[in-house]
């Protein structure tokens, strides 16, 4: 259960960092701050380039503690809330499908964050050596 549990940390751990990346720094063909901040606007999300840094430091820090197992359930929040406001502001209105642009890919990265929560980091966790 631990190596199992150290893998799904790592793999939507780092993902999620790195899509913060792309926000902040505009690295892994990211829009930068600028260029995502111009999306927030055009969503509603004011001011735009402040709100895209907040968004890709939630991003970057809620998947760092999360892949780290370190203060998990804080990492775990940091992902379900960055997902539920893209639900909200952009996916939800498209219906379920990732094909559509809809809410499948954010509710999955929601389920695993809060089952993570509710079992623990496992073993192999930083979290566990506290």
């Amino acid at each position: 259960m631990a190596l199992g549990l150290l893998i799904i940390r790592l793999v939507i751990g780092l993902t999620f960092a790195a899509h913060g990346t792309q926000k902040v720094f505009g690295w892994f063909g990211g829009y930068g701050p600028k260029g995502t901040g111009g999306f927030f606007e055009s969503i509603g999300i004011k001011p735009g380039v402040l709100m895209a840094v907040l968004a890709g430091l939630a991003e970057i820090g809620g998947g760092l503690l999360f892949a780290a197992g370190l203060w998990t359930t804080l990492g775990a929040i940091l992902i379900v809330l960055t997902m539920l406001i893209a639900i909200i502001k952009v996916h939800g209105k498209n219906g379920f499908w990732v094909t559509s642009n809809g809410i499948e890919y954010n509710l999955i990265l929601i389920a695993i964050a809060v089952g993570v929560a509710l079992i623990g980091a496992g073993e192999y966790s930083i979290d566990a050596l506290m």
